[in-house]
């Protein structure tokens, strides 16, 4: 996943300009609709549509709660979190062409 990161300035009305490279990245538009919601001391924003059945909301709200909790977690087997850890030590272009077949 890229990650974009950008700056805005609040006005006293507490209105916040969307940086254009966020703007872009999500395909936004004048009169897009947005869903705020507060996460610790984090403001996740996503589209307005984004969890609005009410039993995804109930299971993600679940499973904020077991892992906060620390109830039904477990780690990774050693080989996943391995291969993952080996990921992570090389660049990955994300704009690159995929070779080969490819499950969904």
């Amino acid at each position: 996943m890229t990650t974009i990161r950008g700056v805005a300035t609040m006005t006293s009305k507490g209105q916040v300009t969307l940086p254009k490279t966020i703007r872009q990245a999500l395909s936004l538009d004048a009169g897009s609709r947005l869903a705020f919601t507060l996460r610790g001391n984090e403001i996740v924003i996503t589209g307005e549509d984004e969890h609005n059945d009410p039993a995804v909301a109930s299971f993600l709200t679940l499973l904020e709660q077991d892992i906060a909790h620390g109830r039904h977690v477990s780690a990774l087997p050693d080989d996943l979190a391995k291969s993952l850890v080996k990921a992570l030590e090389h660049d990955q272009d994300h704009d690159q062409e995929i070779s080969g077949d490819v499950d969904l």
